[in-house]
């Protein structure tokens, strides 16, 4: 299997990107913001030990003190018969107990200790620590407070296994332990000689710095990302080593020295224009990382959710219908869906319990595959994982290491709104909620007027069609009731902002006054009358008149009349003139002129939320008046073409005259003038 690690290094962060025959299996990030605790070596303070949780407190300079568990508080020499004291690159460690003792006679507080991280701080809980150091070097793992020799169980071979643990007890100190990683395999005694020396320098000068620093205090910092990606991850069955960042690439190469030349020359500089991780393809693949569905080949589908205590994986068969029969179906989707739950694993780094229910099967051996296939698939994650098999309800159960946040606590946060829920309260629910309010509020005061701050999603509710709701609920309180819609507020908050006086309220509640001058973007166009633009000024709705095809431009406006709930005004042109005041056109022959009513409705308090997502409907025009209105235009429309013909026959008669010599008599040309000024007027009036 071909593997290639893809870093990309920006100010503040860096990103890795482990490939296996082209698809990303894992990712590490580092940002300067958060800094990375696990493998860190501390001298802290015993703050509190408590019997009734075998564990303590430990203040090593952190926000929050560590917690340090009984088990692994003093190393190799408290607990039952047999205990692992850690595991490293796949190797667990047992060793010889004492009797049990507690934690109260081991540690007490004030008492300085040596401790290491072995687990981030996650959430609202602090790391967790150990007292058995470990030192992971490029070969070997070595382990000062524990005599100990082992061999990575990633190496099969018992004949390879027997001559590097010859090597590792000749070259390991006395009263020290090492196990052998996988990467040293084939490699000689020299070799693997010096990387413990050198480990065992780093812990000689850990305990000199620790003799002389005063607790709390840092002794001993991991090292950083790309540091441990050569350490770790750099092996040969890795093809290339790609980094964005000139510094990244000298201290690569710094590293591999050590590394066989072969090996040295698969690092390279990434020089492409495009982004190193856009490049690859990866950036899409983060962001489906994040993703709550996950798709499969085949058209089946995973659906992956995170809890307190554990994380569910259904596995669904989605657009897959097989060819042969139902079985067949279940067993090749739930075969390639094991093998995506264990990408899925790694990639978005999940940990501690995972229930994975796969499609139900009947045969006791296509249970077998799934869960064979499964641990396939996590053999090459370097987090121990374990899978349990199935259980009598059908669902597979497995652990996994959990060492740090995953991927999605590291990239996102809890949702403000539902509070990490994925659901929030209806706009119906929470209207209802804010009648309550209102209603509690309204017996709580002796003043006639309120102002409720809501969402415009629920203000538009709460209001109701043509203000029917309000109108109901001032009737029944008693009270003057303003309701001003704001982008501000939380789609469940209610705020009672202001109660007083009518006027008091008023003021408050509405932005602007008759013949205000404002500045405003037109937002939408009007629901009902698209010739008109809907503007919002601090969440209250503004009528822009003739508007409704300048969406997204700031226009001025006069305000001309102001409601509850929303204003109307009119575009006012550069020298601030109310637009279509000044000039007024006659109207073409045949043309149907737009009737534009100004008077104020009926039931002008009671329109539409002022923000809401619905914008105030126009005025409502009297049934009587509108008939005539149209009947009167229908008599001027049928009376203008004889106008014109007058007109037109009087003019051309004119022109003749003039060809002819004849002047024109100045009184006849009088009446014919006043009589076209007329039909404009008359025009421009229906």
């Amino acid at each position: 299997m071909a593997r290639e690690i893809i870093v990309n290094s920006e100010s503040g962060e860096v990103r890795a990107a482990v490939l296996e025959d082209g698809v990303l299996v894992d990712l590490f990030i580092e940002r300067s913001l958060h800094p990375r605790y696990a493998g860190n070596i501390y001298r802290g303070i015993v703050e509190n030990v408590l019997p009734g949780m075998q564990a303590a407190f430990v203040d090593v300079g952190l926000e929050r003190n560590v917690f340090l568990y009984v088990d692994d508080a003093l190393a190799g020499r408290n607990g039952r018969e047999g205990r692992i004291v850690r595991e490293a690159d796949g190797e667990e460690i047992t060793v010889p107990n004492k009797k049990p003792r507690s934690i109260k006679d081991i540690l007490k507080p004030g008492q300085e200790i040596i401790v290491q991280v072995s687990k981030e701080p996650i959430g609202t809980k602090g790391a967790r620590v150990v007292t058995d150091i470990t030192l992971p070097g490029r070969y070997v793992v070595l382990m000062p407070t524990v005599d100990y020799v082992g061999v990575s169980r990633r190496i099969d071979e018992d004949g390879e296994r027997d001559r590097l643990k010859k090597i590792a007890q000749a070259a390991k100190p006395k009263r020290m332990g090492v196990i052998v990683r996988t990467v040293a395999e084939g490699l000689s005694q020299e070799e693997i000689a010096a990387d413990i020396q050198f480990l065992v320098k780093l812990w000689r000068r850990i305990q000199a710095r620790g003799r002389r620093a005063k607790a709390p205090a840092l002794l001993h910092k991991d090292y950083d990302l790309v540091f441990r990606l050569v350490r770790d991850h750099f092996a040969e069955d890795v093809t290339q080593f790609v980094v964005d960042d000139p510094d990244d690439l000298k201290k690569v190469n710094d590293l591999v020295k050590m590394c066989p030349e072969p090996m040295r020359d698969k690092v390279h500089l990434y020089t492409g224009r495009e982004p190193i991780f856009d490049s690859y393809g990866l950036e899409d693949e983060i962001a489906r990382a994040l993703r709550r569905k996950v798709w499969l080949a085949c058209g089946g589908y995973l659906v992956v959710d995170h809890t307190e205590a554990l994380t569910v994986i259904d596995v669904n068969t989605g657009k897959f219908t097989g060819s042969t029969c139902l079985a067949d179906t279940v067993l090749k989707t739930n075969l390639e869906a094991a093998s995506e739950v264990a990408r899925q694993m790694r990639l978005r780094n999940i940990g501690g319990i995972i229930i994975a229910d796969f499609i139900d099967m009947d045969d006791e051996d296509h249970q077998k595959q799934v869960v064979r296939k499964l641990e396939e698939s996590l053999a090459r994650d370097k987090t121990k994982a374990s899978v349990l098999g199935f259980t009598q309800l059908g669902l597979v159960e497995m652990t996994r290491k959990k060492v740090q946040q995953g991927l999605a606590e590291s990239m996102m946060k809890v949702c403000p709104m539902c509070d990490g829920r994925g659901r929030i309260l209806s706009e119906e629910t929470l209207a209802f909620r804010a009648m309550r309010a209102i209603k509690k509020e309204a017996l709580s005061t002796s003043q006639p007027a309120m102002l409720v701050l809501l969402h415009p999603s629920v203000a538009a509710v709460l209001i109701g069609s043509g203000g029917s709701n309000l109108a109901a609920l001032e009737e029944e309180t008693g009270k003057a009731i303003y309701v001003k819609g704001s982008f501000d507020q939380k789609v469940e908050d209610i705020v009672v902002a202001a109660v007083g006086t009518r006027e008091d309220v008023e003021r408050k509640a509405l932005p602007v006054v008759t013949g205000d001058l404002i500045d405003v973007v037109i937002e939408e166009p009007h629901m009902t009358n698209s010739r008109d633009g809907i503007a919002r000024l601090e969440g209250y709705v503004i009528d822009v008149e003739g508007a409704g095809r300048m969406i997204g431009t700031r226009v001025k406006a006069k305000v001309s009349k102001v409601f509850k709930t929303y204003a109307r005004a009119r575009l006012v042109s550069t020298d601030d003139s109310v637009a279509g005041d000044e000039q007024v056109q006659e109207p073409m022959a045949g043309e149907q002129v737009p009737a534009t009513d100004t008077r104020e409705p009926a039931g002008k308090d009671k329109t539409v939320a002022a923000g809401a997502v619905s914008a105030p409907a126009p005025d409502p025009v009297p049934a009587q008046p509108r008939a005539q209105a149209q009947d009167k235009a229908q008599a001027s429309q049928k009376a203008q073409p004889k106008r014109r013909s007058r007109a037109q026959a009087k003019a051309k008669a004119q022109g003749q005259a003039q060809q002819q010599g004849k002047p024109q008599d100045p009184e006849k040309a009088q009446p014919a003038q006043e009589g076209k000024a007329a039909g404009q007027a008359q025009g421009a009036k229906q």
